[in-house]
């Protein structure tokens, strides 16, 4: 997830970047709901499953109306990025509600997830490693991943903020492809009137200089 791939999307949201990471959260989270809450007394668990999920959902949704209407993209990238947050609150409430410890921005096992992250993209790169890991190091794993998703996320807004700013909407592109449209047709028509009138101008010439053509003589 290097070089900011994740701010152009391929058309194919599996290939994307953004995608990727947000189902190797929804998997996470389904592992850490089951090994750590009880799923029939502790609502956390549907709003957790439910947040991962929303998050996930909301950028398909987005990263497909991004061909039609980057409103839309913008709009459905905003409710992913505030159901993770809501996720992410989850997780850090878990750690302060069970006296564990959470790690700062620049704490070295908080880089080491980012530099496994940058060459890791599949669930499964992490599933197996989540359950060797204590609740305290899942949480902060799990929080790790949701900042950095919050970041990607913020660049495809800020990206698709610029490129409504710059070339409008879905009405505004129909638009200019009308107007390209009907410049088009006007000029085949001005060529298609050329030719006809290049072609009578050379039948009035040719009866000009040999105008005995076509006559046969007696």
């Amino acid at each position: 997830m290097s070089n900011y791939n994740f701010i152009r999307p391929t058309g194919k949201f599996e290939d994307w970047n953004v995608y990727k990471l947000s189902l190797i959260i929804v998997d996470i989270t389904d592992l850490f709901v089951k090994t750590y809450l009880d799923k029939y007394r502790d609502r956390t668990v549907d709003q957790m499953v439910q947040a991962a999920r929303s998050c996930k959902q909301n950028i398909v949704e987005g990263s497909m109306a991004a061909a039609t209407s980057r409103e839309t993209e913008i709009k459905l990238t905003n409710v992913a990025k505030a159901s993770l947050g809501e996720l992410r609150e989850d997780y850090k409430d878990f750690i302060r509600h069970n006296y564990l410890h959470l790690w700062g921005k620049d704490d070295e096992r908080t880089l080491q997830v980012r530099k496994f992250s940058k060459t890791h993209d599949k669930p499964e790169d992490y599933l197996s490693r989540m359950r060797e890991r204590s609740a305290e190091t899942f949480c902060n794993i799990a929080i790790t991943l949701c900042h950095q998703l919050d970041y990607m996320l913020y660049c495809v807004i800020e990206r698709a903020k610029a490129i409504f700013l710059e070339k409008g909407g879905i009405k505004e592109e129909m638009h200019r492809a009308r107007l390209a449209s009907r410049k088009n047709q006007s000029y085949q028509s001005y060529q298609s009137h050329q030719r006809i009138q290049d072609s009578s101008n050379n039948f009035d010439n040719s009866e000009i200089s040999d105008p005995l053509r076509g006559i046969r003589g007696g």
